[in-house]
């Protein structure tokens, strides 16, 4: 009978290397969320400025725009009432 011995090898890790390693990721990582945070005050604060600038602000537009729009679907339901009452005489309904 044959009895396997199997050699354990352990890894010879530097960890002081680890160590540096992860305290720049670290510092990497901060560095990002800083400059991704310094951006997106920059869109924003311009976005503010285009809003403010605006000579009708966006919420009166989208009124405007829906006032419109159920304008032109009144008129585009009486139009097709009309031309259905032309075709098939006062009657059909």
């Amino acid at each position: 009978m044959h009895h396997h011995q199997q050699s354990h090898r352990t890894i010879d890790i530097d960890t002081r290397l680890v160590r540096i390693g992860a305290v720049l990721t670290a510092a990497g990582a901060v560095l990002a969320s800083a400059g991704m945070a310094i951006g997106v005050m920059a869109v924003f604060t311009a976005g503010r400025r285009m809003i403010r600038d605006m000579d009708v602000p966006p919420t009166q537009q989208a009124a405007a725009k829906w006032q419109q729009a159920k304008e032109a679907s009144r008129a585009g339901l009486q139009a097709w009432q009309s031309a259905s009452d032309a075709q098939n005489g006062p009657l059909a309904r």
